[in-house]
């Protein structure tokens, strides 16, 4: 209630999050409560238009006043004292009784202050201040049914008071907590997806841009000596342009959810080998298990393209290679990419050190996959990926 500018940097320290007001309504439902009482009281008694029941009136409008926002600001200990002294003047000149129903607001509003300690303190010494008071004017009083059941009636306030009160803050703190986690859930997804738009970048227009300046170094090497050759370099560099732009509108449609799959995987990489194969290099393409490619869904299709193209753009690019094998197995249960060349290889914590081969070992990973790198100086180098099928051996059949 007004009380809750400690409960707010409490809650917040705790969870990282502002809470909101938790049950604005109660209080002022009460408090009309009481004000239709006391007038329908007050009017039964020819009393309604005195300076008792305009002090009870001006008494309940002060107690509404407190519950606005901007008073949170005011010292908790501060709002406490002066609701409970308004709460008394208003009890005292109520012609009906009830207001001290609104005792229940004390504790009520002392539990998000202060803590549930304090306002069982508070609901207790509400209970007493009203069972002193039933002794100074009625010795007797618990004989007195009314009484008895005023006592019930006020015990049963509490409780019910405290109840709310603890399932506010809870719920309360829940939500806080709730948006923290969602908010942590955002960062990570676009963290994720940054990590794959890096990937993307790097396999895809990497590779054409890699193929693009091999070529146009070759039609400037054959210039003079190889008209034909240089032509065909140049005409191969235009083709790696164009692929290059089919990969970025393929990634323009992945950001709009637009998910329709592009050549079958066999066919894409055979056209990777192709456009590798020249006099320089000799590829070669093995592809076994086409039947159950259907085990696959698009995400395992592209992880294998990928790691073929990143690794034939590192043979392009790194391996001084004079020849390169591509060999696809799939299986029922997994999928195996082995691209091997007999190129200068590298030593140890080398493929580390590559956003490249990190970037295939994130997207198998992903899958569940794996991936090896075998490789020393002089050696060649042969990457292994292994992606498990998207459909259970035991499932649907082949």
């Amino acid at each position: 209630m007004a009380t809750l500018g400690m409960s707010d940097r409490r809650t917040s320290t705790a969870t990282g999050s502002a809470p909101s007001r938790p049950v604005p309504w109660v209080a002022p439902l009460l408090y009309l409560a009481v004000l239709l009482a006391g007038l329908t009281a007050a009017a039964h008694n020819d009393a309604l238009f005195t300076p008792r029941t305009t002090g009870f009136v001006v008494g309940l409008l002060l107690l509404l006043l407190l519950e606005r926002k901007p008073l949170w600001s005011w010292p908790p200990v501060a709002l406490l004292a002066v609701r409970l002294c308004l709460i008394v003047a208003v009890a005292a000149l109520d012609e009906s009784g009830l207001s001290r129903a609104l005792l229940v607001l004390v504790p009520f509003t002392a539990y998000f202050a202060f803590g549930r300690t304090v306002a069982l303190a508070l609901a207790a010494c509400c209970v007493a201040v009203v069972l002193g008071l039933y002794a100074l004017s009625e010795p007797t009083w618990y004989v007195d049914p009314e009484y008895v059941s005023d006592l019930l009636m006020l015990l049963i306030g509490l409780v019910l008071a405290l109840s709310m009160a603890a399932v506010a803050i809870g719920e309360q703190r829940g939500r806080a907590r709730l948006e923290e986690y969602a908010a942590r859930v955002a960062e990570l997804s676009a963290t994720n997806e940054r990590n794959r738009l890096a990937r993307d970048i790097h396999d895809s227009l990497g590779h054409h841009l890699t193929a693009i300046a091999v070529q146009l170094e070759k039609a400037d090497a054959f210039r003079d000596h190889d008209p034909a050759a240089a032509d065909q370099a140049v005409a191969d560099a235009r083709r790696s342009a164009g692929l290059a732009l089919d990969d970025v509108r393929t990634s323009v449609r992945a950001l709009r959810d637009d998910h329709r799959g592009g050549p079958p995987l066999p066919s894409a990489l055979a056209e990777l080998v192709r456009q590798l194969d020249d006099s320089e290099v000799r590829a070669s393409l093995s592809v076994q298990g086409e039947a159950y490619a259907r085990r696959y869904g698009q995400p395992s299709l592209t992880a294998l393209y990928r790691a073929a193209q990143e690794a034939l753009t590192n043979v392009r690019r790194h391996a001084g290679a004079r020849r390169v094998t591509v060999s696809l197995a799939l299986g029922a249960d997994r999928a195996r990419l082995v691209v091997t060349d007999d190129g200068r290889g590298f030593g140890p914590g080398v493929a580390d050190q590559g956003f490249g081969l990190t970037g295939i070992q994130e997207r198998a990973r992903l899958l569940g996959g794996t991936v090896g790198v075998d490789s020393a100086p002089g050696a060649g180098t042969r990457i292994t990926v292994e992606i498990p099928s998207d459909v259970p051996e035991t499932g649907a059949g082949t």
